[in-house]
């Protein structure tokens, strides 16, 4: 039976604690530059992006909730509203009565087009240019050290 594990440290946990409290900080500014400029939430970008780069615009259900982070049921309801504002459309999927399939409409993807810009200048305004080249490297190295390891414990 394997011993117990170490606990973070006062300084790691200080580490850890600025590092949620930015991320959290800089995720409510860019998402609130977006809903502001756009009338998108970051759900609604994130949906949106997501059908932009699939195939014909569409996804089945699960691969959206699945790309964009989501629980099912999360999707469903996030789509509902989306849907209302004809930015999505959802189909019966063709071998899977069960399945759905989310289109994305032509007032998504002019909206999708449109908060392109202004999103990715606050991407760069809030993000890339607080940090030196090296400070954009090192993040992205973070980053992926922190995916990889998730990914392998899930």
């Amino acid at each position: 039976m394997p011993g117990p594990r170490r606990l973070p440290s006062r300084s790691e946990l200080d580490v850890w604690r600025d590092f949620i409290e930015t991320t959290e900080v800089l995720r409510t500014q860019i998402g609130g530059r977006l809903q502001h400029d756009t009338g998108l939430s970051t759900g609604d970008y994130s949906v949106l992006l997501a059908l932009s780069e699939a195939p014909d615009r569409r996804l089945r259900s699960s691969e959206l909730a699945a790309g964009v982070g989501w629980e099912r049921s999360r999707l469903s309801h996030h789509l509902a509203r989306m849907e209302r504002r004809d930015l999505i459309t959802r189909e019966g999927h063709a071998t899977d009565s069960r399945g759905a399939v989310v289109v994305l409409a032509p007032a998504g993807a002019a909206a999708f087009q449109a908060a392109t810009v202004p999103h990715l200048r606050a991407v760069r305004e809030l993000f890339v240019d607080a940090l030196t080249p090296a400070q954009l490297a090192a993040a992205g190295e973070i980053a992926t050290a922190l995916r990889r390891h998730l990914d392998s414990s899930a």
